[in-house]
């Protein structure tokens, strides 16, 4: 196997259209490369894990067409972490420290205040054995950190290029709570080298933890992976995602804006990258497309009109067969192909379609305001049975009979069928309508004048 990728989310909120985002990427490269791809929930914090955060993951990944290969949970996991912190605390590259935050804090400002930056000044470093012992009998209990090598920190970045870091200009970073929980960076790269992950894929805000990270890996005798970090999404005027489409999680997305899987996926798989943005019933398209060497560092907009657009155009290409069950559910065992194929081209979402239902079998106020051309359209309503050729017959002989063409021929027929100034073609909703139910409405004008 030349690649094995994971993707790894903490089960402490829904999974947000951002870390969907990488899970599909990750999704796309494992597949494009014939890989491996690992689900890995990161549970550690036991007080913020829930099991519903893990199962809409899991449902998440599932509808946007992401599946897993394997699935590993680190909170079985933590026997292993304590042999690696083991050896780390042997090697001496774990230390102890016992500052407060309001302590750590303090130190930062006197830092920043003074034109440092602010980083760790390795304090803890000093303590004596008796020092230690007097802050244990006072009820601290220490955090661990991991002690960087002050030395070069390089790797060649998929997207970002060369990434170069100096050890001295970074903070030894926390990686054991003062409770003895491991933090995400230890138990992440331990997993990593456990599971033979090649390649990391993550957002650039991990950019310096990953200079830790490949540090990590050498300290535990292993090779770092391949890193790659994409660059954030931003809404469609480049600032923070905003509230727009619901919370931005794929619940939301799916549960309340009705949103096509394939739609976001369309988006998702394409969004940063040289590749055109299209909509892609199928995703084999998008695997086939992958590349790195594709996504540009700058910073690509999630534009909530460019998904519907794309949902819409997937509702539109979709046959009938892929829908029926799902209209089903929704009430609509009634509604057949033909239905379908007539009013899908005006649908954005799957939900419109109960609105044209409505349009074409249940009861509409028609709108009428010119009652005496009506009248005469009425008169001259072809004979039963309708054929697809009956609206153009109609239309011609009201033409001919009126004088009307064009916008003032069509409208006010539009308006007395449907109720409404747009929608499905005529020739085809008419036939939906039904000759008893198009005399009926036509009829309205009585009532109008």
């Amino acid at each position: 196997m030349t690649v094995k990728v994971r993707f790894a989310p903490s089960p402490t909120g829904y999974l947000h259209v951002g870390n969907a985002r990488t899970a599909l990427v990750t999704w796309l490269f494992a597949r494009s490369k014939d890989g491996h791809f690992l689900l890995r929930i990161d549970d550690t914090d036991q007080e913020r894990s829930k099991p519903e955060f893990e199962e809409d993951i899991e449902s998440a990944l599932i509808w946007l067409g992401a599946q897993w290969d394997e699935k590993a949970n680190q909170k079985d996991r933590t026997a292993r972490y304590e042999e690696g912190i083991e050896k780390l605390k042997t090697d001496g590259r774990l230390y102890a420290c016992y500052e407060t935050p309001e302590e750590l804090s303090l130190k930062r400002k006197t830092q920043l205040s003074s034109g440092k930056p602010p980083i760790y000044d390795r304090s803890a470093l000093e303590l004596t054995d008796a020092q230690k012992k007097t802050y244990e009998g006072e009820g601290r209990k220490p955090h661990w950190r991991f002690k960087l090598e002050h030395e070069p920190i390089e790797w060649n970045d998929h997207i970002r290029g060369p990434v170069k870091f100096n050890g001295g200009d970074l903070s030894d970073p926390v990686v054991i709570r003062e409770n003895g929980n491991p933090l995400y960076h230890l138990c992440s790269v331990i997993d990593d080298i456990d599971y033979d992950i090649t390649h990391v894929i993550r957002g650039e805000d991990h950019v310096s933890n990953t200079a830790a990270h490949v540090q990590m890996f050498v300290a535990l005798g292993a090779t770092p992976p391949e890193f790659v970090h994409m660059s954030l999404i931003s809404d469609a005027e480049g600032g923070k995602l905003s509230k727009r489409l619901g919370s931005m999680s794929l619940r939301d997305l799916r549960d309340e804006e009705e949103i096509e899987p394939m739609a976001l996926a369309s988006l998702l798989g394409r969004l940063g990258t040289s590749d055109p943005i299209e909509a892609h019933r199928d995703i084999q398209p998008l695997i086939d497309s992958f590349d790195f060497s594709k996504f540009s560092r700058g910073t690509p907009k999630f534009d909530p009109d460019e998904l519907l657009r794309l949902n819409a155009k997937i509702l539109h290409e979709t046959p009938f067969e892929d829908v029926n069950v799902r209209l089903a559910q929704m009430g609509l065992e009634n509604l057949d192909e033909e239905f379908w194929n007539a009013v899908r081209a005006n649908l954005e979402k799957l939900t419109d379609i109960k609105d044209w239902w409505n349009v074409a079998k249940g009861p509409v106020e028609p709108v009428i305001s010119d009652p005496d051309f009506i009248k005469e359209a009425a008169a001259l309503l072809p004979e039963t049975p309708w054929s697809p050729d009956t609206w153009s017959e109609w239309t011609a002989a009201v033409k001919d009979k009126t004088g009307r063409k064009g916008k003032e021929l069509f409208m006010p027929l539009r308006q007395a069928l449907t109720g409404m100034e747009h929608g499905p073609e005529l020739a085809n909703l008419l036939l939906l309508i039904g000759p008893d139910k198009t005399r009926e409405r036509l009829q309205s004008h009585k009532e109008a004048a």
